[in-house]
């Protein structure tokens, strides 16, 4: 299939990309570069540097390359920006949104790839998260991605778009190979953070709260290899189809680390200390998240090559040791 990946130079997206060149399909990439990087796209693939806003010319994109689905993963994603400034975050994940879909909808094309999010679930007092629980979302980054997927849905009634809806828990790792991998301004992921401390990049890692209800005190996250995100993506790929499909998904492996645990593996990983310093709990934080990947373990013959912490971190650690600048050598 010819695949147009929104945000394809960003952190998930281009590792999709190579995920789709192995799996045969021909992608090409769509990304204004506000935090995506033009080295992380492979030099074979055709790069187009536009705004997914920009309905008249993605529609005549979409059109000229004859382009069969559309994966999104063009989003903003800092939670506590995103209650800071709303507007910022309802402009891109919402607004732009229904302009992609409408350009879609204009070049004729029905098939789409939503990239969502565990936080559209909130503080769920249900553990592990399955796909079935109500939408609670408690910040405005989670909201737009629950507001997009209520769309979607009355899309594919009203005009037979086809799409599936992934909900990511904490994308981690990186590529293999260590050519590509995690290279975010700011930097507010675990892994990417304690890594950068250990490296002495950064003085210490922040550790907010020690007094969840969980065994040792800290917050316990599903960590979920990058590459394994992107194949549950295109194994779903034949499942559409059917005009006014409805499909989604929660990708995490099922089995949450804590913050302590993270550090604790870091530093055998790479065999180097991580300061870190405990400091009172950050709002917004859930205790726990984790998911049920149940379904799409069965629905979409989903395997993980990456089954543990441990083998994230490595991958991780793979990348930061042969970037320590990260794109920017």
């Amino acid at each position: 299939m010819k695949v147009l990946v929104v945000g394809g130079a960003g952190y998930i997206g281009s590792h999709c990309v190579r995920q789709l060149i192995n799996a045969g399909h021909e992608p090409i990439v769509l990304d204004n570069f506000s935090y995506g990087h033009r080295q992380a796209v492979p030099s074979e693939v055709q790069l187009i540097e536009e705004d997914l806003g920009n309905r008249e010319s993605v529609a005549k994109i979409l059109k000229d390359a004859s382009i069969d689905i559309v994966m999104h993963f063009a989003a903003f994603i800092n939670v506590g920006e995103s209650m800071t400034n709303p507007l910022r975050y309802y402009h891109n994940n919402v607004a732009k949104t229904i302009r992609l879909l409408q350009a879609m909808q204009d070049a004729g094309v029905s098939k789409f790839i939503f990239s969502s999010s565990c936080t559209v679930f909130g503080e769920s007092q249900k553990m592990p998260l399955t796909e079935d629980l109500p939408f609670q979302s408690f910040s405005a980054y989670g909201q737009t991605k629950q507001d997009i997927e209520v769309l979607l849905s009355y899309c594919a009634k009203a005009y037979g778009l086809s799409y599936a809806c992934f909900r990511y828990f904490n994308a981690s790792g990186a590529a293999v190979d260590g050519s590509i991998g995690e290279d975010h301004d700011p930097e507010t992921h675990l892994i990417p953070l304690a890594i950068a401390a250990a490296q002495g990049k950064r003085d210490k890692l922040m550790v907010f709260g020690t007094d969840y209800p969980t065994p040792d005190g800290t917050c316990l996250r599903d960590y979920v290899h990058v590459d394994d995100l992107s194949r549950a993506h295109i194994a779903s790929f034949d499942k559409l189809d059917k005009p006014g499909t409805e499909l989604d998904y929660n990708l995490g492996t099922g089995t949450p680390a804590s913050v302590l645990e993270v550090i604790k593996i870091v530093e055998e990983v790479t065999g180097l200390k991580v300061p870190h310093e405990f400091t009172e709990r950050r709002p917004g934080d859930v205790p726990e998240a984790y998911a049920n990947p149940k379904k799409a373990i069965e629905e979409l013959n989903w395997k993980f090559e990456f089954p543990n912490i441990r083998s994230i971190i490595e991958t991780a650690w793979n990348w930061h040791r042969q970037h320590p600048n990260g794109f920017e050598e």
